[in-house]
């Protein structure tokens, strides 16, 4: 498979020893720029290719290792003929076997639309889910219909308390079937490309799965369930090494818990210390992931402050969390959320280690308004002078539907929104 990508890639052969080293230049050289900077393109089988340097002749296989500069986190807004057909689906008039058509459709449909911006990192919008949580409740018995209520805030400046869509653990969980088997199975067959499939990280359920008078008629406490929920996240972590899946992101929005004050303030009033906390839940996202072999393998942890509906839960920069998640999460990549002023400052990311991807999430998915091209490099330039340029990268701040409804945008406002951020890594990257 040949992937060209942005960022700096390295170069392997599998059957030349002593494995060559060659330039981009060399490679890349019989094909026009616009082209090379294009992802993906079609394999490359057996080299060489027309024009090729003659060094090439004897090679059966590339291997590109790359870093990618436009990201996206994973969910998209869905058509509305999908979401009317959810619809149908919940209220009994439409089967299971005519929902799965019109996802197929809508995924083939998203598939295409990544592709033709050049995005590099695949995915199905999340079509399939409900929310991005709800694959966990619908794959795993001991779940309650029941949920939290979390409390919003909205544009206009109001609080909105709501039920989460997650669900509340009321017995001992037990999985039923894999979380993201049929994702990732579709995925594979229809991408051609680099897929990313996206899970909820343990550490979500620490915060809002747990409740008093509940939970606890299953649990001993909250680290007894969080330590089942790491088995089971864990166990689908590696069947999607197994699959082949190339980019695993955990998502982890309730890390907000632990950066805004008001929230480490109720965590201290029901006698919880929010730092030890914190390190709990680093553990039980590090276990999921802990001794995978990374060859091949980027994975990721999206850290936001919640979004459903272009509305948020927590506020405040990551300056409480950041030495310990940077510097202690065993992840390649974190995705941040940095379109407002609401999330802090770029300080931050002095913890962030050597080796180790910061993507910047400066495009906002809460608005249709777009963002200045200059105003991001800027922004990624103020950046780079925390961390080198080379650790950076860019992408929206959320998904566009973390929730099915969607966020207050259109799919035109969506499309424009992630060419800009493929756009505009190429401007700053290549």
């Amino acid at each position: 498979m040949l992937w060209m990508a942005p960022g700096p890639c390295i170069l392997a052969s599998t059957n030349v020893s002593p494995a060559p080293i060659w330039t981009l230049g060399e490679i890349f050289q019989p094909w026009p720029r616009s082209l090379a900077a294009r992802a993906p393109v079609p394999s490359v089988a057996r080299p060489p290719w027309p024009g090729a340097p003659a060094k090439f002749s004897g090679l059966i296989d590339l291997v590109f290792a790359c870093e990618t500069r436009a990201d996206h986190v994973g969910s998209l807004l869905r058509p509305p003929d999908l979401l009317r057909a959810r619809a149908a689906f919940a209220s009994g008039t439409l089967s299971k076997a005519a929902l799965s058509e019109q996802e197929d459709a809508a995924i083939l449909g998203a598939l295409d639309r990544q592709r033709q911006l050049g995005l590099q990192i695949l995915t199905d919008g999340e079509f399939r889910r409900g929310s991005w949580i709800t694959d966990m409740a619908e794959a795993v018995d001991g779940f309650l219909s029941q949920s939290r209520t979390v409390q919003w805030h909205t544009p206009a400046g109001e609080v909105a308390p709501e039920a989460s869509t997650s669900s509340v653990v009321g017995g001992r969980l037990q999985p039923r079937h894999r979380l993201t088997g049929e994702e990732t199975t579709f995925l594979k067959q229809h991408a051609a490309g680099q897929i990313k499939m996206t899970l909820p990280a343990p550490s979500n359920f620490w915060v809002v799965s747990w409740k008093e008078g509940v939970s606890n008629a299953a649990y001993a406490s909250r680290s007894d369930m969080l330590h089942d929920v790491t088995h089971i996240l864990r166990a689908e972590v590696e069947a999607l090494v197994s699959d082949g899946v190339a980019y695993i992101q955990l998502d982890a929005p309730f890390y907000g818990a632990f950066i805004d004050e008001q929230q480490r303030a109720a965590l201290r009033a029901a006698g919880i210390d929010p730092d030890r906390a914190l390190a709990e839940v680093v553990a039980a996202d590090n276990a999921v992931i802990d001794g995978l072999a990374r060859d091949g393998l980027t994975l990721a942890l999206h850290i936001c402050r919640g979004n459903s509906r272009s509305r948020w839960l927590y506020e405040g920069g990551y300056n409480p969390i950041a030495e310990v998640l940077f510097g202690q999460l065993a992840v390649d990549t974190f995705l941040l959320e940095y379109d407002s002023a609401r999330d802090g400052s770029f300080e931050p990311l002095r913890f962030l280690p050597s080796g180790k991807t910061a993507v910047l999430g400066l495009v906002t998915t809460k608005s249709p308004q777009l963002e200045s091209p200059d105003e991001l490099r800027r922004r990624v330039d103020d950046a780079a002078r925390i961390v080198p340029l080379e650790q950076l990268a860019l992408s929206p701040q959320c998904g566009f539907a973390s929730v099915a409804a969607g966020n207050a945008l259109s799919e035109d406002d969506q499309w424009r929104k992630l060419e800009l951020v493929v756009d505009t890594a190429r401007a700053i990257w290549e």
